[in-house]
């Protein structure tokens, strides 16, 4: 081999140890990208909603880096987050990333009475907002099926959820679905710790949150483990994998996250 053609192969592999360094410190200081998995967030996050996260927006934690290996105790140039951000998160118990939409805050208590939100003994209002609609099928590439409230109904039926417009006590209003009266409709009350917060998910009857205690729940979680806001959907599809055009939700590219 030529000494021009060395000189190539090693031009080449220095561009590319270059540019994944950028990538991962692009990555790790300002945006990660987050594909949705699940249907907690509907009808705010639709599965196969692709964003990127604004690790800027509460600072950095060691749960910052890809696999928590940034050498930082508790966070640095930290902000505060404002009830009613949709934040993704570091599990504490199986260290996976999740979704959901701060809504208890460092001493609030919170509660749920027959499906309504209560913060500090207040009621959350809501507003009924028509119906949510959608196909009962196997949806993306984990083939979930939505849950209905109109179950039983046979795959390819008209699924449907009751949408109301709560709006928080900062005036941030969102749409939460409801789809049937469970035990998680009514509970004790929560009184978040100093430097915890508390989540719950939009799609409020399908979503793993701060009601629930750990392993399988959020319960409170501590600050150390927010990784960002999110603030804008920048890509969208229905289908099993992104490369399916015709399943592209065009609607859906470059919407805010509300």
């Amino acid at each position: 081999m030529s000494g021009t053609a060395k000189d190539g192969i090693v031009e080449t592999i220095k561009t590319v140890i270059y540019a994944l360094l950028i990538a991962g410190v692009f990555r790790t200081l300002f945006y990660q990208p987050f594909w949705i998995p699940s249907g907690s967030m509907k009808d705010t996050l639709l599965i196969g909603d692709f964003l990127f996260v604004n690790k800027m927006a509460y600072g950095y934690s060691k749960y910052s880096c890809p696999f928590a290996i940034c050498p930082i105790s508790g966070r640095i140039f930290a902000s505060e987050p404002e009830r009613g951000d949709v934040v993704v998160f570091r599990h504490p118990a199986n260290g996976s990333d999740f979704i959901k939409r701060l809504v208890g805050l460092p001493g609030d208590t919170v509660q749920m009475k027959d499906g309504i939100l209560w913060l500090n003994g207040q009621p959350v209002p809501q507003e009924d907002a028509g119906m949510f609609e959608e196909i009962k099928e196997p949806q993306g590439s984990q083939r979930n099926i939505p849950q209905c409230a109109n179950d039983p109904i046979g795959i390819g039926g008209q699924c449907l959820k009751e949408r109301r417009t709560e709006t928080l006590p900062n005036g941030v209003s969102h749409d939460v679905l409801n789809i049937r009266n469970g035990a998680a409709d009514n509970t004790p009350v929560y009184t978040v710790p100093e430097d915890h917060y508390f989540f719950l998910g939009d799609n409020r009857d399908n979503s793993q949150d701060s009601r629930f205690a750990l392993p399988n729940g959020v319960g409170y979680l501590p600050s150390e483990y927010l990784i960002g806001r999110a603030d804008r959907i920048m890509f969208s599809s229905a289908g099993r994998s992104l490369f399916f055009f015709w399943t592209w939700r065009g609607d859906r590219f470059f919407k805010a996250v509300e």
